[in-house]
């Protein structure tokens, strides 16, 4: 019957092997949720049954769960480093590609030479070749373009294009080369993002967007001189296709063209520009490092010219020619790029200290002022890369090691003010970061102990890496102490809300004061103390919480003077007055026992007694949290303390009638003013330092009643 097969299915369930079915059951391509629960429902008898498999359902996929966390981490590190493999394998492919392009230019180049050096030779030759092949290559058709009509052409360029008139100068050598729609997508998602229509110079690129309610008007949006622009082919994955990449440290951009025709059009035209442009710098500049003669002046017939010609026959150093022909300088800005691409800095810093020390000595020519203008640009993206490497924005991880290299190469490039705010402003980040994470904990205390750990040791090693970086910068050592001051303004502020905003008892404020000043005095190992710094951005909490706990214990006070009854305490057992004995003790004092009569009997007030308990511990946790700046707010409040209790027993001694309650009460006026107030006055010097005048002449003017025994009046 039903309960057979449910006895059945139990015992396959249950019995060996019964897990691993259930996973082949699951893992099978034609399983079914619901007929699954279906014959489950059918098969099981009652809700413990149900119950006990979905248990082992849920065990099932806790183990799945587990078993693929353990396969991530044990394949993360594999997929990190083949990450790497990737990138450095792409990077040493972009070269690649870049040398076999210009490999094929220069020979391209070469041919186009030779056959225009044959044109020139044989005209009818070459006039032949040109009936032969209409299709004349893009060099040909630009050494037959006019120079008036290349001048219209960018005259047109410049009257279609918003905004780049000032950037974009007209120059009798700059000339329009190509120009196209395209469609940009996101570098990183490979999102459309806008259409945008460039035009290839044959200096440079200019892209614009089109204006949407004029047609044929553009624009302009960005600007990139060929000597920094790379053009990388995208291999075609559908839907994306007919891509074509341009890279410009340290962005990118990626374009799609029309159709595989206009793309491998761009990709030919961008190449061949790019190397004509590279293979007639070259040319210009080895004309002008050629020594030009000088000119053969006129013989002269006067005889006394003979001296002051020897004398101008020696050339000023301005005419010495600078040698830029070297193959180091001509392929400088080029390996900059590449550095810079390739992260690396210290080869990029290293190429222009050579450069530097180079040209440390040689006059600055022309062409020495040009090169200088390529390599200024480099060094403005090397900034600008550098900088990004230590904004906020970047991970934070690795402490302030991580922005070493960084710092290292900016303060080789002269900018070590801007290395130092850079550096600050990420350390500053990094320290909000790490109070921001830290959990809020149940305890106050622990909670500090925490805080001041994170706070302090990340302060102690940013200042230890400054030391390190800026040693020969004491210029910037001030803005670190003003760093150091702001940052501590952060974690005052972080502190005082968990413990002063959440009214914490003052015997906790206190542990935690004294925690953050221990972590405080570990700062003067690097010779750095900034206690007065945190004392000055506490003392308007802690004054705060002296007063609040100060009416505290005098409204307790008047509230047990209200129910005053002026009788003996009872203890009951000698354990209770054996306690009391010791916190009368620890408060200070030490001849309590005169005060303790026959059995458990103590001849002093329970008001009295509850004060002087109540006053010792709040001058214990204040001078805990005492700094100079807290010394009258310390000393008033217990003189407002003590004058509560001294005022009530003045008023009992003048208004009670009863003898005996009138001794009792003068035996604890006499317990206050000669045991309590110099015990609060001699603790008081000690946490302090000085001895407090307010305290000694409150003592002093505080005089017991005598009464006359034949009167019912008191006298002072």
């Amino acid at each position: 019957g039903a309960a057979g097969r449910a006895d059945v299915a139990m015992a396959l369930s249950l019995g060996e092997g019964g897990g691993s079915r259930l996973r082949r059951q699951l893992e099978s391509g034609g399983f079914a949720a619901g007929e699954y629960v279906k014959q489950l429902s059918q098969q099981s008898d009652g809700d413990r049954d149900l119950q006990e498999h979905r248990q082992r359902i849920q065990a099932l996929s806790e183990e799945t769960a587990q078993s693929l966390k353990r396969n991530v981490y044990q394949n993360y590190r594999q997929f990190i480093e083949t990450a790497r493999e990737i990138s450095y394998l792409e990077s040493e492919m972009y070269q690649l590609s870049h040398i076999l392009t210009e490999q094929k230019g220069i020979m391209e180049a070469v041919t186009q030479a030779l056959l225009l050096q044959a044109d020139r030779d044989d005209p009818a030759l070459g006039a032949r070749r040109a009936a032969a092949d209409p299709f004349l290559s893009l060099s040909a058709k630009e050494a037959a373009a006019s120079e008036e009509g290349r001048q219209r052409t960018l005259t047109t360029l410049l009257e279609k294009v918003e905004g780049c008139r000032d950037l974009l100068p007209e120059s009798p050598g700059k000339y329009l080369v190509y120009n196209g729609d395209l469609v940009e997508y996101d570098a990183d998602h490979m999102a459309h993002i806008q259409r945008v229509h460039a035009f290839l110079m044959n200096d440079c690129l200019l892209v614009a967007t089109a204006l949407p309610n004029r047609r044929g008007a553009y624009r302009y949006d960005a600007l990139y001189p060929l000597d920094g622009l790379a053009v990388v082919n995208v291999k075609d994955n559908p839907p994306m296709k007919d891509m074509f990449k341009l890279l410009m440290s340290p962005e990118s951009r990626i374009f799609q063209a029309e159709n595989a025709k206009i793309k491998k059009e761009w990709l030919e035209v961008l190449e061949e520009t790019k190397r004509n442009r590279a293979l007639s710098e070259k040319r210009r500049l080895e004309q002008e490092a050629l020594p030009r003669p000088a000119p053969t002046p006129p013989e002269s017939t006067n005889p006394f010219e003979e001296d002051e010609d020897d004398e101008e026959e020696e050339p000023s150093a301005e005419d010495e020619v600078v040698d830029l022909s070297l193959e180091w300088i001509q392929e400088l800005p080029e390996d900059l790029d590449v550095c810079i691409a390739q992260r690396d800095f210290e080869g990029a810093v290293d190429l222009l200290d050579k450069l530097n020390e180079y040209l440390g000595d040689k006059p600055v020519s022309q062409p020495v002022k040009e090169l200088r203008a390529k390599v200024d640009e480099r060094v403005r993206q090397l900034t600008d890369v550098l900088v990004f490497e230590l904004s906020p924005d970047r991970s934070l991880r690795g402490g302030p090691r991580a922005t070493r290299r960084a710092v290292s190469q900016l303060i080789r490039l002269g900018q070590s003010t801007k290395a130092c705010e850079l550096f600050l402003k990420n350390r500053a980040a990094a320290v909000q970061t790490a109070i921001r994470q830290l959990r809020i904990e149940g305890a106050t205390l622990l909670y500090i102990h925490k805080l001041c750990h994170v706070f302090f040791t990340s302060l102690l090693e940013t200042a230890r890496e400054f030391e390190t970086d800026f040693a020969g910068n004491n210029g910037c050592y001030s803005a670190f102490v003003v760093w150091a001051r702001s940052s501590m303004k952060i974690f005052v502020d972080a502190f005082s809300k968990q413990v002063f905003d959440s009214k914490e008892s003052l015997s906790t404020a206190a542990e935690c004061v004294k925690v953050a000043k221990e972590h405080c005095k570990q700062l003067s190992e690097i010779g750095l103390d900034l206690t007065f710094v945190i004392h000055a951005l506490l003392v308007k909490d802690i004054k705060g919480a002296l007063q609040s706990y100060k009416d505290i214990i005098i409204e307790a006070t008047k509230h047990r003077n209200s129910e005053e009854m002026w009788r003996r305490m009872n203890l009951m057992t000698p354990e209770a007055l054996g306690k009391l004995r010791e916190e009368m003790r620890s408060c200070g004092v030490g001849n309590f026992d005169q005060y303790t009569g026959d059995d458990c009997w103590v001849n002093l007030s329970y008001t009295v007694v509850a004060f002087t308990k109540q006053t010792m511990a709040f001058l214990e946790e204040a001078l805990k949290l005492y700094f100079p700046e807290l010394h009258m707010v310390l000393l008033e409040s217990l003189v407002e303390i003590i004058l509560v209790a001294v005022q009530h027993v003045d008023y009992s001694l003048r208004c009670e009638q009863d003898l005996e309650k009138k001794a009792f009460i003068r035996q604890n006026a006499s317990f206050l003013y000669e045991t309590v107030l110099p015990v609060v006055e001699k603790r008081f010097e000690e946490g302090v330092g000085k001895p407090a005048k307010q305290l000694q002449d409150l003592r002093n003017a505080s005089r017991l009643m005598r009464v006359n025994p034949e009167s019912t009046t008191s006298v002072v």
